[in-house]
């Protein structure tokens, strides 16, 4: 019995993990749109925000679909209802090795940065990779918690 309460303290963890990736996902967006359309100077200029290989417009239409996928899985995993709150334990396994490998490649894509570009050390050009850490941390505590919670589930029957 100790060992479900040790998970089940584990889930508002994971629920705010979900909740300051969002956050700092659309502060991203935020800055980006503020770069783009109102040229503040106060932020790092448009080619530090992204790599340019998808034009701004469509990048923005699926960084704001993202926003609202992320919403909705925070807002059903801290209800404990909707859609994204069922466990399943093919979905929670697939989660967790889609942001694993997503994660180890975004930090191969930062070494690999560091290398070729040595005179940007430690900041040039990382925005994107950082945001893309975020994403990927979201999605590895989604998938954690979708274990913990098909654990918990299990041990309750």
């Amino acid at each position: 019995m100790r060992q479900a309460k040790a998970k089940d303290d584990c889930r508002p963890i994971l629920i705010w993990i979900l909740w300051i990736c969002l956050v700092l996902f659309a502060c991203r967006i935020t800055g980006q749109i503020l770069v783009e359309f109102f040229e503040v100077t106060f932020l790092p200029p448009s080619k530090e925000w992204f790599s340019g290989i998808i034009s701004y417009p469509i990048l923005l239409v699926f960084q704001i679909a993202i926003i609202l996928l992320m919403a909705q899985v925070a807002t059903d995993l801290t209800k404990g209802t909707g859609r994204f709150s069922h466990s399943s334990p093919v979905t929670a396994k697939n989660l967790r090795i889609f942001g694993s490998i997503y994660l180890l490649s975004m930090i191969l894509r930062y070494l690999i940065r560091m290398y070729i570009y040595p005179e940007e050390r430690w900041t040039g050009g990382c925005i994107p990779i950082f945001f893309h850490w975020v994403l990927a941390t979201f999605v590895l505590a989604w998938g954690n918690w979708k274990k913990v919670s098909e654990q918990i589930e299990t041990e309750e029957k």
